[in-house]
């Protein structure tokens, strides 16, 4: 917990920084997602330096191969309300943008020319930003009117791809891996990452350098190797005969047609599978992960910021329309466009567009597009337009 006695009217900002390093002592997530254990005294520093924007590198234009992602986004993100009952989970704001957006810049660095994107709930939304932001790459959108799973998702744009590879991955998952050598492969290969516990996960089972099996969500643990949500697929044909049969068979597992169990139809009918390891895999599925995941971008980041009045403890994303006056912002804080910060005190935070916090300590607090917050020391999970008024 924070230990700080501060009323929010008459606090000045140097007494904010006297009683922020003699009296805060902390517990909670570290940078790199794992957990602060015990107490810990953050020290307070200021690193100025000329505030700069990461610009996006378009791909080797001498590339003439086309390249299709496609990405299933359809999901409600439940375990994200309220946030996600006015926002689709793929445009909540992760390190200064949407989470689409790492995906997608990532994909189009990888020489992904074209995307099919299997939208659903609030499926508009996600369709107005891409075409606004992507329209160098060809995009295709599909809607998923029933949620059947994963399977389901890539059978309802088969129509959008032939037969030349294609590359799938999950909309909420930001991946750092280099793509190069699996992308020029000859063979289908699927990102892994080794975990203590399998069983949230589909997991490969290997024989030598090719898989021999794939489970989803096993209850009993056969493989530490989970699926993160990358697959590339070069034989597509084969992958559609799979998804229709899983559901001209009525092949479920939990409810819903997985493409786990596709691709095993797809080994068991001698296709080869290889792996490839993911350890840059950042989950945005619930909020302690979002603020996980926020911490480690930021630091991979290593943007600096210096605003007149305000104490800034690196590494925190500020965009350039957000207004700060006299407040502490950071570590590990992203506030967005049109935000607007005031006598307060904020860390491993996100501050989501055009919302206000005011008069305010907030800790591991997401804070929705538009919602507005004043008061006393919280942690806080407020959806879009949401008003809090905290007294003590």
């Amino acid at each position: 917990m924070l230990c700080l006695a501060w009323s929010t009217t008459h606090a000045t900002l140097a007494q904010l920084v006297e009683q922020l390093t003699r009296n805060e002592q902390v517990a909670g997530s570290s940078p790199a997602g794992g957990s602060r254990t015990g107490h810990e005294t953050w020290p307070l520093f200021i690193e100025i330096s000329e505030y700069k924007t990461k610009k996006f590198v378009p791909r080797d234009s001498s590339r003439t191969s086309l390249m299709r992602a496609i990405i299933p986004v359809a999901g409600v993100g439940t375990r994200l309300r309220p946030h996600t009952y006015y926002t689709p989970k793929v445009l909540l704001n992760v390190a200064g943008k949407p989470i689409i957006a790492h995906i997608m810049d990532k994909l189009i660095a990888e020489g992904v020319d074209e995307a099919t994107v299997v939208v659903g709930h609030l499926g508009e939304m996600v369709e107005t930003y891409l075409r606004a932001q992507y329209g160098q790459i060809k995009l295709d959108f599909i809607t998923q009117d029933e949620r059947l799973g994963l399977a389901h998702s890539i059978h309802v744009a088969r129509e959008t791809f032939d037969d030349d590879p294609v590359l799938i991955i999950l909309g909420d998952t930001i991946f750092d891996v280099d793509l190069s050598d699996v992308l020029s492969g000859e063979v289908s290969s699927l990102g892994v990452k080794y975990v203590e516990d399998p069983r949230r996960f589909g997991v490969a089972v290997k024989d030598g350098n090719t898989i021999s099996r794939l489970v989803e969500k096993p209850d009993t643990p056969v493989s530490n190797l989970a699926l993160v949500g990358l697959y590339y697929i070069r034989n597509t044909r084969l992958l559609k005969e799979a998804i229709q049969d899983l559901i001209d068979r009525d092949i479920k597992t939990r409810g819903e047609y997985q493409l786990t169990d596709a691709l095993q139809l797809m080994i068991e009918q001698g296709e080869a599978f290889t792996t490839f390891d993911v350890e840059g895999w950042y989950d945005c599925g619930k909020p302690e992960t979002v603020l996980a995941t926020n911490r480690i971008l930021l630091e991979k980041a290593g943007d600096t910021v210096e605003l007149p009045g305000v104490v800034i403890i690196p590494p925190v994303f500020v965009d350039a329309s957000a207004r700060i006056e006299n407040a502490v912002i950071g570590p590990y804080v992203t506030v967005a466009a049109g935000a607007v910060v005031e006598n307060s005190v904020i860390r491993d935070s996100i501050v989501a567009e055009n919302a206000s916090v005011r008069a305010s300590l907030l800790d591991s607090s997401l804070i929705g597009n538009n919602a507005s917050v004043s008061g006393r020391f919280s942690r806080l999970n407020a959806g879009d337009s949401t008003e809090i008024h905290i007294f003590s």
